[in-house]
């Protein structure tokens, strides 16, 4: 849970004022209500604010999407659990606000679990309870006032209500950012034990406990700091998985993300990959550099060429501007490792120019290891509705040397891009989205052949000018595979997420189109790039 604000934001270890009252209404910033950008597949809250996800979870058959909220207004205050329930990962429908916050705290960061021994004593044998580990944000007046510890609150109700411990808080460590908790078994040495993976936040450190019954935490090890810093490390999260679909091959993968300092500049994710034993993880030295590189330092105009290219070899979740404090679901049936981000990006995030709602989810992506370049990597593959609209556009194969358009995107849908496309003799070649109706300006994705380059460049792609941080193009290294550029690219009415080479590259940016700017065309440059495969589709 991040407590920067755009225009105010507090300086690291520094906590925002708390309100006076025990829970004061933050003024909405009113604006004509913005509908078209209303994403089709992606979760916004209906008329609130809302950043991180927290408390993720599957149970009796529905999946919970838990998330920071503001229930009386659409900027960033009155930190509150919002909550939404789905079947399919990609319809959501909200509930009533889960976790309030109140005169003492705000309610940060944190994760659910099912208690299914009931070690925690909130439930029955017959009816296990779900148990949120949550960040207290303690307000004045309180006697933990000024500080960060992590509390309880326990549901016999599959996760529709919430009760607050009343031995709260669980575990302090008498810090103001020790925060954003994530709480999973692991059977061990010790048997079967809940380990949590916290951040003391501007230490850049991931902090480890366990327990045997969510009440009593004892200390096991940390981690931190390493690759990307810069700013605050915040919502971590760990989980095993097989490489290459190996199950006698598993490695551990540390997520941190991180404000500001992130490669695309402000907020990202990046992760570790490595081993846990139960007590300490300890990152394969192939993903770590020789030193810690200060990425909020090496983005600025003086930063060297030097610290912005060893920022580039950490390994990143995204290379967008906007895919944040991203965390998985527990309890999921198979195995499966479900993760969702904040599409959204602290250097502008309470200014975006839509109401009564303010900022979204990104898609879920299911991740999984695989061996690249010789070493294990994420990749990430969104979860998508299980059928299109029944819109769907084919391009022949063969030679592209100019621009052609393509079906426009349609109110109401996403638009999926599948692509295979080979540089041929282009110079560069890729799509533009949300493009104007006179066929100019637009939202432009490019590939860079001789620079092993793909650029998402949103400064021409709409409205811009409401944030100075906003107008921005982000590239990430995409390397050919026996000469192709494979693409799937979900273009929601106010977003962009590229998931290139299968996942291996994943790029995400929010983009606000000028009305009526729902055009998409492909395009290459300086030469004749080479069609493989191209289907536009439209999904809801």
């Amino acid at each position: 849970m991040s407590s920067r604000l755009d225009d105010a934001r507090p300086q690291p270890h520094m906590l925002p004022a708390p309100p006076t009252a025990p829970v004061l209404p933050v003024a909405r910033t009113e604006q004509a209500g913005t509908p078209h950008y209303r994403p089709a597949i992606h979760y916004t809250a209906r008329d609130t604010w809302l950043n991180d996800p927290n408390g993720l979870v599957f149970y009796r058959g529905q999946y919970h999407l838990y998330y920071q909220n503001n229930p009386h207004g659409n900027v960033w205050g009155n930190m509150s659990w919002g909550h939404a329930i789905s079947e399919d990962l990609v319809h959501w429908t909200e509930q009533p606000v889960a976790i309030a916050c109140d005169a003492e705290e705000d309610v940060y960061s944190g994760s659910i679990v099912v208690d299914h021994a009931n070690t925690s004593g909130f439930g029955t044998a017959n009816n296990p309870p779900l148990v949120a580990i949550y960040t207290s944000a303690f307000k004045d007046g309180t006697p933990y006032a000024g500080t960060q510890a992590q509390s309880l609150a326990y549901s016999s109700d599959a996760g529709m209500t919430w009760t607050k411990f009343s031995g709260n808080p669980v575990l302090t460590r008498g810090s103001a950012n020790f925060r954003d908790p994530k709480v999973f078994s692991h059977s061990g040495p010790n048997g079967q034990e809940w380990v949590m993976a916290a951040v003391e936040a501007g230490e850049q450190k991931v902090v480890f406990y366990r327990s045997a019954n969510l009440r009593d935490w004892t200390f096991a090890s940390e981690f931190g700091p390493a690759n990307a810093l810069g700013g605050e490390w915040e919502c971590p999260d760990l989980f095993p998985l097989p490489v290459d679909g190996d199950p006698a091959r598993i490695k551990w993968v540390l997520v941190v993300n991180l404000n500001p300092g992130a490669v695309a500049g402000g907020s990202g994710g990046q992760y570790f990959v490595g081993d846990f034993d139960g007590a300490t993880f300890t990152p394969d030295p192939s993903c770590l550099l020789e030193d810690p590189v200060d990425g909020a330092a090496a983005l600025k105009p003086d930063g060297s060429a030097v610290d912005r290219d060893r920022l580039r070899q950490c390994s990143w979740l995204d290379w967008g501007r906007d895919y944040y404090a991203a965390v998985s679901f527990s309890n999921v049936p198979d195995g499966r490792r479900l993760m969702i981000g904040w599409i959204n990006n602290w250097d502008y995030a309470n200014s975006l120019p839509t109401s009564p709602w303010r900022s979204g989810m990104s898609l879920v992506r299911e991740v999984s290891l695989e061996t690249v370049d010789g070493r294990p990597r994420l990749v990430q593959t969104p979860v998508l509705p299980a059928a299109v609209s029944g819109n769907r556009h084919a391009m022949e194969p063969g030679g592209l040397s100019a621009e052609v358009k393509l079906p426009e995107a349609i109110p109401g849908t996403a638009q999926l891009i599948d692509a295979e496309l080979l540089p041929g003799t282009a110079r560069q070649f890729g799509f533009r989205l949300f493009q104007a109706a006179d066929g100019g300006a637009a939202a432009v994705l490019t590939y860079d052949a001789a620079a092993g380059l793909l650029t998402l460049d949103r400064r021409e792609g709409g409205i811009t000018e409401f944030h100075p941080e906003f107008p921005s193009a982000e590239s990430a290294p995409v390397a050919l595979d026996s000469g192709v550029l494979a693409l799937r690219i979900v273009v929601d009415h106010c977003s962009v997420e590229v998931f290139a080479q299968g996942g291996k590259v994943v790029l995400t940016d929010l983009v606000f189109p000028a009305p009526g700017s729902v055009g998409t065309a492909v395009f290459a440059d300086g030469g004749t790039a080479v069609i493989r495969r191209l289907e536009v589709s439209a999904v809801s």
